[in-house]
């Protein structure tokens, strides 16, 4: 039967950081700061705040620039991306400024930006693009509303697998190929294309706001600035076993208002057996479609017409 989840209560361990030393940007451009070194190397970019509310990694940013990080080589970029979305961030009320018009992680289609069309998240989005278009590695720092284990999101290309891999943390690495709402930045052409070179990744790092969140996202960052090369210090030792790869088959979006799932299910859940009733989309029963299916991020209060969850197969 399905599961009546109740009205959400979500702890806050997490306070706001102060981000008025870098509202300004380095270069002119609001809330990006670029860092250069004198030796040669790829232009890398750590990206917070593509929603408003998801707050860890700007306070990872903010910490690693009050203390001064440097390049050895290329280009570090950190950016705090949707600041009026954060600037409307109320840990009373912490789930209301994720966005102010539209999901600045659903825009990224040049088409889009190419339009007339004008909301504060494209024009943001506008803004940003000359610089994006100059990144040859970016890490995008999110969290999750709902409990779940960590995972990284690669797209489809094969670098961004390789390279999701490479870090060796988390232990998931899932590759799936966008959003049905739109284009994420990890799916902006110059990351997603086959042919290209320019690789990004996006971090899911545990539920909005805990502890273990935050800390979570600094060994991610750490694993990446390691691997990347772009800054000197000691690359993490790989994970014993590692990461997991996933591949998502299946985008479930509630049809009706009354989407339910048996139970709460968390993301990371693995079931064994094909055909395991999941969730009830009014009448119509929601199975998985094989054995050892990978729930991801699952959305426990799914509205019609939103994705409910992703279904995922392990390569």
């Amino acid at each position: 039967m399905p599961h009546a989840v109740p009205p959400p209560r979500f702890p806050v361990d997490l306070a706001a950081p102060d981000l008025a030393p870098w509202r300004a940007g380095s270069h002119g451009l609001a809330g990006v700061h670029s860092l250069d070194a004198a030796a040669p190397g790829p232009h890398v970019a750590l990206l917070a705040l593509m929603h408003g509310n998801e707050i860890a990694g700007a306070i990872l940013l903010d910490r690693l620039l009050r203390a001064g990080l440097r390049p050895a080589r290329g280009r570090l970029s950190l950016a705090f991306l949707n600041l009026d979305a954060f600037d409307r961030f109320d840990p009373a009320q912490p789930t209301l400024s994720r966005f102010i018009d539209e999901d600045l992680n659903r825009v990224w289609d040049p088409a889009l930006l190419d339009g007339p069309v004008r909301s504060r998240e494209r024009d943001r989005a506008r803004a940003l693009r000359p610089f994006l278009d100059t990144v040859d590695i970016a890490l995008d720092l999110h969290s999750m509303l709902w409990e779940g284990d960590p995972l990284l999101l690669c797209g489809q290309t094969a670098r961004g697998r390789a390279l999701g891999r490479a870090l060796g943390t988390p232990a998931l690495v899932v590759a799936d190929a966008g959003h049905p709402g739109g284009r994420r930045l990890i799916d902006y052409p110059r990351f997603a294309a086959p042919e290209g070179k320019p690789t990004a990744l996006l971090l899911e790092a545990g539920s909005h706001w805990r502890d273990a969140t935050l800390a979570t996202t600094e060994a991610v960052v750490a694993a990446f600035l390691g691997h990347v090369g772009v800054v000197d210090q000691a690359e993490p030792a790989p994970q014993a076993t590692p990461p997991l790869l996933a591949e998502v088959t299946h985008a479930i979006t509630a049809t009706s208002a009354n989407f339910a799932f048996v139970q709460p299910w968390r993301s990371g859940t693995v079931l064994a057996r094909r055909n395991s009733v999941i969730a009830f989309d009014g009448p119509t029963e929601i199975r998985t479609p094989y054995d050892e299916c990978l729930l991801v991020m699952p959305s426990l209060r799914a509205s019609r017409g939103h994705v409910a969850v992703r279904l995922a197969r392990f390569l």
